[in-house]
């Protein structure tokens, strides 16, 4: 710094007025170089085994400024403890720690939690916590994401992936209705994993363990083949001739019994383009009022004054600023299923509401005709007369509207696994079958119809929208 006789700590001086500061002069690299070589005295050579390798800091910054010679051999390195499950989703490896303290400020001034500490002196300082006191909190993922080397490292991706083999696209959590921004990791069309993404009216930088884990329902047990259920057995269907049965039999039910002996639950795991078309296809189309969604709560619903939200959907008002009724409706809806006053029912998602599956299955037991829109196996599946498999949200793209009324854009990563479609398809093509005569050709042009016609979105677009999302019309 200009004026300054010594070079100064960029950490701990303050940014005033006609300060000049340069960077990238040899005496700087040269103080650089010297207190990474004394970061490296002691740290152990496991980049080859180290799951933060390829986006490791302190490696980063070796390859630029050092590339010295160590000048203690392995035998005079500092030994401290290795592979420690300290709990949450954390594995300690203390020897590569670099003492930089983010995790201990984390877990003080983020969650407030103050399980990490520091322990000893000098060259045999770590991090730690204290005998019987493990992780005891909902964001311990996070602190995988904010070591700059391979101290904490995630149990979950633990020697999974190599970072290079993985590409990347900006979603959105589904685990609750809070909408938290996340990156998707991916090779193929497996998902790694979820790290959070930046959102300061959102989620600022974090995630909640819980959401962090949501991806492995993107990858395991999916549907990936339309079928129909023929004396108790599944029989692989084609689109081309499934799709249209279907339509053909929601009708013949409405027009035989009345359009309200069809039913039709939505998802709130669906996004706002889909629900929109689902509306109109139910209301509209089949004319049916026997519509609802099923509002679902995992576990004991448990929130926080962070992040987490009781809702664990990530669309539930969406669907209700799109008339879509929840709740007693829905409540009413499950009654007239069980009391046999449905012919044909459409389901939309892989749960009814909160009911086990023996209780889903009983349930469906009680249509005669049964189609699930659905990613992955579970009560419905096992139940439905036809299973329509859908894209994931991984492969998929449109908007969701978060708890706070935000409505944010998540991204497809890659085409749909197997033979399953875009929601968005599926509708479009029953909606016609129907004699919609609708024109949709992708999620963008479902959202522009919503801005349209729907008042709280009006003035939308996925311009407007951009990266961090914008709030409804109040």
């Amino acid at each position: 710094m200009e004026k300054f006789p010594k070079l100064q700590t960029a950490c701990s001086t303050t940014v005033s007025d006609g300060m000049v500061v340069r960077t990238d002069t040899e005496k700087v690299r040269k103080a650089v170089t010297g207190v990474l070589e004394l970061m490296l005295i002691h740290h152990p050579i496991d980049c080859p085994i180290c799951d933060q390798a390829g986006e490791c800091g302190l490696q980063n910054y070796y390859m630029k400024f050092g590339l010295h010679k160590s000048r203690y051999s392995l035998e005079d390195k500092v030994h401290k403890k290795k592979v420690q499950d300290i709990g949450g989703q954390i594995v300690l490896d203390a020897e590569r720690c670099i003492l930089c303290s983010r995790c201990v400020r984390f877990l003080t001034e983020v969650t407030g939690t103050q399980e990490l500490h520091f322990f000893h002196r000098g060259d045999h300082s770590e991090i730690s916590i204290f005998p019987g006191k493990p992780l005891a909190n909902d964001y311990t993922g996070n602190l995988a994401d904010i070591c700059p080397v391979g101290a904490l490292t995630s149990k979950d991706f633990r020697f999974k992936c190599r970072v290079w083999f993985l590409k990347m696209f900006d979603s959105i959590c589904t685990g609750c209705s809070n909408g938290c921004n996340v990156d998707v990791h991916y090779k193929g069309d497996v998902l790694y994993r979820l790290k959070p993404r930046w959102n300061d009216a959102v989620n600022q930088a974090w995630m909640c363990d819980f959401g962090r884990l949501t991806y492995k329902g993107m990858n395991e047990a999916r549907l990936l083949t339309p079928f129909v259920r023929e004396e108790g057995a599944r029989k692989v269907a084609a689109w081309g001739s499934l799709l249209p049965d279907v339509a053909f039999r929601l009708k013949a039910a409405a027009q035989k019994g009345g359009p309200d002996r069809v039913a039709v639950i939505a998802s709130p795991q669906s996004s706002n383009e889909e629900l929109y078309l689902l509306r109109r296809l139910a209301t509209e189309l089949l004319g049916t009022k026997s519509f609802a969604f099923s509002h679902r709560v995992a576990g004991d619903g448990f929130a926080d004054d962070f992040l987490i939200q009781a809702d664990k959907n990530p669309n539930s008002l969406g669907a209700r600023l799109l008339g879509i009724p929840d709740g007693a409706a829905f409540d009413a809806l499950v009654s007239k299923i069980a009391g046999g006053g449905i012919d044909a029912l459409l389901v939309f998602g892989n749960v009814v509401g909160t009911l086990s599956e023996e209780e889903a299955a009983a349930l469906l037991a009680k249509v005669p005709f049964v189609v699930q829109v659905g990613t992955n196996e579970g009560p419905v599946s096992k139940a439905a007369t036809a299973v329509l498999p859908s894209a994931s949200v991984a492969e998929r793209a449109g908007t969701f509207t978060n708890h706070a009324g935000r409505v944010q854009r998540f991204r497809s990563g890659f085409p749909a696994r197997g033979k399953a479609k875009d929601p968005i398809e599926i509708l479009v093509t029953l909606g016609n079958r129907l004699g919609a005569g609708w024109t949709f050709a992708g999620e963008a042009s479902v959202f522009k119809a919503i801005a349209e016609t729907e008042a709280p979105f009006a003035g939308m677009s996925y311009d407007s929208i951009g990266m961090f999302g914008q709030e409804i019309a109040k």
